[in-house]
């Protein structure tokens, strides 16, 4: 072998050995990178487990202490509750807020786990506005497993006590009833108790709804409620009157769309009130009315055909039953046309035309206009009509003129709307309904039948008793009346309940507003006189002044063709006119 040949095979031997020594190197370098990739992979998948989990916790403790609303307690954080399902909220018919729900912070204890007593009750009646040491103590010694110390406390008293760090004092969780605008809507809303059930109002009848948090839109409209609410405390103010209630109705579909009994109460301090501030006058109160229930001695009397406008009646001369005489406030003469028995309020001629159709037609037109049963709302406080057991023919000459059965303003509203709304009964409804299904109504009276009752009506505010309550533009009618009160089983001598509905527009009804007045007295500028005419009527007109405009009622020309034409009436035979009373 040549010298050639022995270097060739010493260099292939040598670039063998450098080939190996490289390709061990790479083998070592790829698996240390390999190792290095799986731990920064193992790293990763730990960061971001420790992530999530911290997230979790994070999340936890936010749920905990901000979104439950609560705070760390001064014992064991697992024996009170951290959370409480809310009572469901209560609207008006535009969303603003009638009533809700926040939640607070009560403080218990347990007696047997108290330790220095001097100490917690000395403490404790520093912090607890209007708790005595007394009460403290008796309740820290009781035999009972479980003490309330005080129920929805302040915030300021919860910090308080936190701060102390007794270790046997506890916080629970619970809700507290608001109502924002205190009395405005307080015998409508109601009221609940401590521990948030329903005791009044819709609180009560809905009880079961709200309980489940469901909120319910009712159809008041705060805006009309305030403006009712502040225009009866004026008139029953200035007439140095007892009280009074007030209803506003949507005479399409029932809902009361404001409803007022004074005096009130600050619904967040019921127990501030007394029962007569808590008394509802509207709904549970039950009243002999006087000549405005003339509205269904006419209606009767025009849908069963016993009568028309161009009649004539005797009012000349008193009725007179067993010594006693039915008579008129301001005495007429003569005969006396339908109309003009309606607009000057005629006891003597409301009283014949009853007695033309007898007490049989009475009561069935009085039972279909709903007026013998309960009404129907979404309410406990309701009063049950009193009428005769025995309806002899008295009964019907003085239930004619409104005397002799006693309804409430509510359930005297809901039949007015009936007999001038075309003829249709609806139940009176605090719920707002949809618009799209209307409840069905009942047909009491015909269609002609109640176009006649519009046009009287609108005769006795141009022509009749009512004219306090025109309101320019709105094309108002109504019917006034004037009761005598009874105080043990007698009517009161200058004790009167004083009261006028009205409608408008009244060639095309809309609305119902009705108003009473209880024990008005007279004044200078009235002659004395306390009337319907004088002290309900001008209420009810500024009434609809102030409310039609936010109702979306467009002002109209009283004296149109059309709506002189909708209105019309034979005033031949109207008799004698009497100025507002």
């Amino acid at each position: 072998m040549t010298r050639a040949s022995e270097n060739l095979r010493e260099g292939r031997a040598a670039l063998d050995v450098r080939g190996q020594r490289r390709s061990a190197q790479l083998r070592i370098d790829g698996a240390a990178v390999r190792a290095l990739n799986t731990a920064k992979s193992r790293l990763v998948v730990g960061a971001l487990l420790f992530a999530a989990a911290f997230f979790a916790v994070t999340v936890r403790l936010v749920d905990v202490g901000v979104m439950t609303s609560t705070a760390p307690s001064a014992g064991s954080p697992a024996s009170g509750a951290t959370s409480v399902a809310l009572r469901g909220d209560v609207f008006d018919r535009n969303g603003l807020l009638l009533a809700t729900s926040l939640p607070t912070w009560s403080l218990f204890a347990r007696p047997k786990n108290v330790g220095d007593i001097d100490e917690a009750v000395n403490k404790l009646a520093r912090i607890l506005q209007g708790a005595t040491a007394a009460d403290l103590r008796a309740k820290l010694t009781s035999k009972s497993p479980f003490v309330w110390l005080r129920r929805h406390l302040s915030p300021s008293e919860q910090a308080a006590v936190h701060g102390l760090g007794l270790p046997w004092l506890d916080f629970q969780v619970e809700q507290r009833r608001v109502y924002p605008h205190g009395s405005a809507a307080s015998h409508v809303i109601g009221f609940g108790n401590i521990d948030g059930d329903g005791l009044a109002g819709l609180e009560l009848s809905l009880n079961a709804r709200l309980e489940h948090g469901e909120a319910v839109t009712s159809s008041i409209d705060l805006r009309l409620q305030t403006i009712l609410r502040e225009e009866l405390a004026a008139q029953i103010g200035k007439f140095r009157a007892l009280g009074g209630a007030a209803v506003v109705m949507d005479a399409r579909n029932g809902e009361v769309i404001a409803m007022v009994s004074l005096p009130d109460f600050d619904a967040n301090d019921p127990g501030a009130a007394d029962a007569n501030a808590r008394f509802s006058r509207a709904t549970l109160g039950v009243y002999e009315l006087g000549s405005v229930f003339k509205v269904f001695t006419l209606a009767t009397a025009l849908d069963a055909g016993t009568t028309n406008f161009r009649r004539c009646y005797d009012v000349g001369h008193p009725l007179m039953f067993a010594g006693k005489s039915i008579a008129d406030f301001h005495p007429g003469k003569g005969c006396m046309s339908v109309p003009g028995i309606f607009g000057e309020s005629s006891n003597i001629g409301a009283a014949r035309i009853a007695l033309e159709y007898g007490s049989d037609v009475q009561r069935r037109y009085l039972k279909q206009f709903g007026l013998l049963s309960a009404t129907g709302v979404e309410l406990s406080e309701i009063g049950l009509p009193m009428f005769p057991s025995t309806w002899r023919e008295v009964n019907t000459a003085t239930v004619a003129f409104g005397h002799g059965v006693a309804v409430s303003p509510l359930q005297f509203t809901a039949s007015v709307a009936a007999i001038i709304n075309g003829g249709i009964l609806r139940t009176p409804t605090l719920v707002k309904q949809n618009p799209m299904a209307l409840r069905p109504g009942v047909r009491v009276i015909s269609e002609d039948s109640s176009d006649k009752m519009r046009r009287l009506f609108r005769y006795v505010v141009t022509n009749g008793t009512a004219k306090l309550a025109s309101v320019k533009g709105y094309v108002v009618g109504g019917k006034t009346g004037t009761a005598e009160k009874i105080e043990n089983g007698h009517y009161k001598k200058n004790a009167n309940i004083s009261s006028f509905v009205g409608a408008f527009p009244i060639n095309a009804p809309r609305y119902v507003v009705y108003a009473l007045i209880d024990e008005p007295k007279g004044l200078k500028e009235t002659a004395f006189y306390a009337t319907g005419g004088w002290t309900a009527a001008p209420m009810v007109g500024r009434v609809i002044a102030r409310i039609a405009p936010l109702l979306g009622i467009a002002p109209q020309d009283e004296t149109a063709p059309e709506v002189l034409r909708a209105l019309a009436i034979d005033q031949e035979k109207a008799g004698p006119r009497l100025a507002a009373n």
